[in-house]
């Protein structure tokens, strides 16, 4: 393919990225009255005109209408690229977890984060999910983020989570607050006993700075990743916001495993 041919390829998809990072119209009004300069001078070097560049957006703004559904594909595209942005230099920090509150293989080669609060129906759903996957995939770790925002009864959960991953015993926790009531003192107090805490340590430990700080530090992650909502996944490169199902996650596994 002749240079030109390729380059006006590349502008085409320049002008794609473009309408994706903001919308058609915004795309050829900022560029008709904004940076003109800047503009002539990467058409001049790939060889296209003004005239020829013309006929390049009309080829664009006719392929768009005629398929508009290619809009919220590359939308979807510059968000995850965007997300993989930001998760970048904090990827590290995230994959450490809080010590102890870890589910699966704590050596696991694959790691899966999720951020997730007690009161959340749909993360009630995934613990089911998150089970298999970690019966199917031995190289599996899933750092666990607790991320109370749904109820007042949330962060209490939570904090008692955090006293009981201090103890060795998570897990237990975790899978006894998922299978009881919904957050409240006596369901607290019940998975607690249930997964046979010390309780006067772990209520001193759930009201500690300890616990306060790594609960600051999953807020900050979410904002900062902007997750608003439970479940929210991070594998790779990737976030995967919701109870997506077992079949998307271990495509995420795979992927993870891979790259």
């Amino acid at each position: 393919m002749q240079k030109p041919e390729r380059s006006g390829f590349a502008y085409i998809l320049a002008i794609l990225v473009g309408i994706a990072a903001g919308g058609f119209g915004w795309y050829f009004a900022s560029h008709r009255a904004v940076g003109n300069d800047a503009v002539s001078a990467q058409l001049a070097s790939a060889g296209i005109d003004p005239r020829q560049r013309t006929a390049i957006e009309g080829l664009v703004r006719a392929y768009i209408l005629d398929h508009p559904e290619i809009l919220p594909e590359a939308m979807d595209k510059l968000q995850a690229k965007e997300t993989s942005e930001k998760l970048a230099p904090v990827r590290a920090a995230l994959e450490t977890p809080f010590p102890g509150a870890v589910l699966g293989n704590p050596q696991g080669k694959v790691t899966l984060v999720e951020f997730t609060d007690f009161a959340c129906t749909y993360c009630r759903g995934s613990v089911a999910d998150i089970n298999a996957l970690i019966a199917a995939n031995s190289d599996l770790k899933v750092v666990m983020r607790e991320l109370p925002i749904i109820s007042p009864q949330s962060e209490p959960a939570a904090r008692m989570a955090l006293a009981a991953a201090a103890q060795g015993k998570f897990a237990a926790y975790h899978t006894a607050m998922f299978a009881g009531a919904r957050p409240d003192d006596a369901s607290i107090a019940a998975a607690a006993a249930k997964a046979g805490l010390d309780m006067n340590a772990a209520r001193t430990f759930a009201a500690g700075k300890e616990a306060q700080q790594e609960l600051e530090h999953n807020l900050a992650f979410a904002r900062q990743l902007g997750i608003n909502g439970t479940p929210a996944f991070l594998i790779g490169g990737q976030v995967i916001p919701g109870a997506v199902g077992r079949d998307k996650l271990q495509e995420a596994v795979d992927a993870a495993r891979k790259g």
